[in-house]
């Protein structure tokens, strides 16, 4: 007997920023490729597992859920362990990562760049943007004010942080495109944290893409996109999921407890089969496990919880998430120490890719 219920799950879409994780989504519900997206992991190097992902057309994009685009993901599960030697390799990754993206967009080293640093700076984990623009080399104002004390290996590199809609009454699209219009800029990063469906990526990894952003879209928050269509020059996005949503938390709880029952109660049951087969009387057949009653309380636990499909599951963690708010996000504890870190790494990382004269020996002294 099929279940019905008249819930809305427009509400209840599993939200990603990540484009990996759209990805594989997507795998899970063809159950095969799919045609138009192309995927590449290298995990060479200890702790740090790099995935390209490129999707080729609108068709593709579609199916996944995401822009047509290249998509570069740096994972690092000990990223959140605040070594300081980890965050010198990632750094050294990211940079190299991002200099290389930027070669195969075609811009060069004499390219004007204007990063913006997306976010409200008075919510933690949201402040990713303002706190990386604060460590970034600028260096527009000495070209156009003093140009000669301007040595080789540095580039024109303007920053912004406009800010969110609630605290300027602007839409963030508008105050880039003014500023670009006016400041003319070749290219633009925007830097902004995201939300993911995995707990395990929180606060450990990094997506660098070509598509643009829109702002608060991994908390339901439609904005403006900005893009190449809408400021007519590149839009480089660079994001670091440091919220998951709660429905993501209960899912993921409700999967592993239903694997380890699962797990228990079919070691119980190899253990009943084999008590009760040796006590069994003879006959000519063999006796298999069909012929023995199954274990009640698998029979009433699994029948209940395990053996709804996925969609029945949803509107299940739906229905018990309403009273509180199914737009619960949540972030970990220590976020505080954690945006510390990474707006270090990825400012010190784009000072490095953005400026041949910055290196590994004189770029903390651009930071702090």
């Amino acid at each position: 007997m099929t279940l019905e219920h008249n819930i809305d799950l427009s509400g209840y879409s599993i939200r990603t920023d990540l484009a990996v994780e759209a990805h594989e989504l997507a795998q899970q519900e063809n159950e095969s490729n799919i045609p138009g997206v192309w995927l590449q992991a290298d995990d060479e190097e200890a702790n740090i597992k790099v995935t390209r992902l490129h999707v080729q057309n609108e068709e593709a994009g579609r199916a996944i859920g995401k822009l047509p685009g290249h998509y570069i993901t740096i994972e690092v599960p000990k990223l959140r362990d605040n070594d300081t030697s980890i965050e010198e390799q990632v750094t050294k990754r990211f940079a190299l990562e991002f200099a290389s993206f930027l070669m195969k967009l075609g811009i060069t080293e004499d390219k004007k760049a204007l990063v913006v640093g997306l976010g409200n700076w008075n919510v933690t984990p949201d402040a990713l943007g303002p706190m990386v623009v604060e460590n970034l080399l600028v260096t527009r104002h000495l070209y156009k004010l003093a140009p000669d004390t301007v040595g080789e290996g540095y580039r024109e590199v303007s920053a912004l942080s406009p800010g969110v809609l609630g605290i300027t009454g602007i839409e963030t699209s508008e105050i880039v495109f003014g500023v670009v219009e006016k400041s003319k800029p070749d290219f633009v990063i925007c830097i902004d944290a995201l939300a993911s469906r995995a707990l395990h990526r929180v606060n450990t990894t990094i997506q660098i893409s070509d598509t643009g952003i829109h702002p608060g879209s991994g908390v339901g928050n439609k904005r403006k996109a900005i893009d190449k269509e809408t400021l007519g020059i590149p839009v480089i996005a660079i994001g670091v999921p440091t919220v998951v949503f709660a429905s993501t938390i209960v899912n993921d709880a409700i999967t592993y407890l239903l694997g380890h029952f699962g797990q228990s109660m079919a070691e119980s049951k190899r253990a009943f089969n084999k008590l009760t087969m040796s006590t069994l009387p003879e006959r000519k057949e063999p006796y298999t496990e069909v012929d023995l009653p199954d274990l009640e309380s698998r029979k009433t636990f699994m029948g209940l919880v395990g053996s709804l499909p996925e969609e029945e599951k949803r509107q299940l963690i739906h229905e018990v998430l309403r009273p509180l708010g199914q737009d619960l996000v949540v972030t970990p504890k220590e976020v505080d120490d954690f945006m510390e870190g990474i707006s270090n790494v990825i400012a010190t990382g784009l000072n490095r890719a953005l400026h041949s004269a910055v290196n590994e020996e004189n770029s903390g002294a651009y930071t702090h």
